[in-house]
């Protein structure tokens, strides 16, 4: 049977209803909320686009029906990503973000945490806001070092009924709320012991926004996606019941690794929406620009060759993004090389696009009569977020390779790694 990479007519249909969902709310997303002074002032100015998403159902989306939502598979995911980002980043961002903070409670919550927790998540209503604290100041690409005074800082120790965590945390989305008492839910990487190793010790707990002793103490300023929110927080002896602890202390290094992997597929969605907006406005400009000569300068062979390089750059990154995708879902979240290698191709990959377009366009990319600006500042995240290229994905495959037994082969295979 040959691959075919065509889309069902229920795939069809996600993709039209993303697309016309970007353009009835989307569209004037980016004017709203451009310009205002503050991180939180935007991210606050974005709040009827947001609960319009989860209107739509795109929050229930992202949890699976045996929890009570609606998702169909990574792949129905990254097509409705696409249409989105293609239009306004900052606002999907933000629901997508606060799926992130929902993952280590969906794939490793037990039955009686995800009916406890997830209830905001489900209702359609209001705009409930998740977030995954992990990243810590300093840096957290070495979170899996053993050894005293390495790795993640973050500590939760046992006090009779309770866990007590201090620590800080950066780049947390959404921990200020709305209103600036803080989200509906946190999901803090910690450790349970310092001294112990964090295949014996990193654990995740679930964490109520609002639990005493949480401190946002800055809204960091980005320099892209600025109507979505990320901050620096303080947990300082914030208490939460025993039973918030999602697996068990150990299980931290198994569940951030799956949660990263599905959201790096998600990446590769979000710079292949990057890249379409910055094609398609290179070729629009291509076509009706004449720049002073006899014939639009799409006529200019240089100027083909440089819309070619984007195309193909965004098919592939596209179609590797769909693989990954597939390849998650049909091993049940084992297949991890190929998500790693689309989050790595594509964010990189919508840098070189967006630079090429710019340079296709010329000085009029550098003014905000067009989208390059912003595209680029937003294309710049992919390489940087959702664990750095550098620090954290590259050294993940190169330990993937290095492993007795890797099998080059199974991902093309869509078979998991073995062992």
């Amino acid at each position: 049977m040959p691959i075919d990479f065509s889309l069902s007519p229920e795939q069809h249909a996600v993709q039209q209803r993303a697309r016309h969902l970007a353009r009835d709310v989307l569209t004037a997303a980016r004017a709203a909320t451009r310009g205002l002074g503050s991180p939180e002032q935007r991210f606050v100015a974005s709040r009827p686009y947001y609960r319009a998403l989860v209107q739509a159902g795109l929050l229930r989306r992202l949890i699976p029906p045996p929890l009570g939502g609606d998702m169909t598979g990574l792949v129905d995911l990254a097509i409705e990503a696409e249409e989105l980002m293609a239009v306004e980043t900052s606002v999907p961002l933000s629901v997508f973000s606060t799926g992130l903070g929902l993952m280590p409670l969906l794939f490793f919550g037990t039955g009686e945490q995800q009916s406890r927790l997830l209830a905001p998540f489900l209702s359609g209503d209001d705009e409930p806001l998740a977030g995954l604290a992990f990243s810590e100041p300093g840096g957290t690409a070495n979170f899996r070092q053993p050894g005293p005074g390495v790795g993640l800082q973050t500590v939760a120790r046992r006090d009779g009924d309770e866990w007590v965590i201090t620590g800080r945390k950066k780049w947390t989305p959404h921990a200020l709320g709305w209103d600036g008492q803080g989200a509906d839910l946190l999901t803090v990487a910690c450790r349970t012991d310092l001294d112990a190793p964090p295949d014996k010790s990193l654990a995740v707990l679930a964490v109520p926004g609002r639990a005493p002793g949480i401190a946002v103490e800055a809204a960091l300023p980005t320099i892209g996606h600025q109507a979505a929110l990320v901050c620096e927080v303080c947990f300082d002896e914030v208490r939460v019941p025993a039973g918030n602890l999602l697996g068990a202390p150990g299980d931290g290094i198994a569940i951030l690794d799956t949660v990263f992997s599905a959201t790096a597929t998600l990446v590769g969605a979000f710079a292949v929406g990057v890249m379409r907006a910055a094609f398609e406005a290179a070729l629009a400009f291509a076509t009706a620009e004449r720049r002073g000569g006899p014939t639009p300068i799409i006529e200019h062979q240089n100027v083909g060759t440089i819309l070619v390089d984007i195309k193909a750059r965004l098919e592939a990154a596209r179609y590797l993004t769909w693989k990954a995708c597939d390849y998650f879902d049909r091993t049940g979240g084992a297949g991890t090389e190929i998500a790693v290698l689309t989050k790595i191709f594509s964010s990189e990959a919508s840098v070189q696009v967006v630079y090429d377009a710019m340079r296709l366009v010329g000085i009029e990319s550098y003014t905000d009569t067009q989208p390059f600006a912003d595209l680029l500042r937003d294309a710049l995240a992919y390489p940087l977020f959702d664990g750095g290229n550098v620090g954290v994905r590259r050294p993940y495959l190169q330990a993937l390779f290095a492993r007795p037994g890797y099998d080059p082969l199974a991902a093309a295979d869509s078979r998991p790694q073995p062992g």
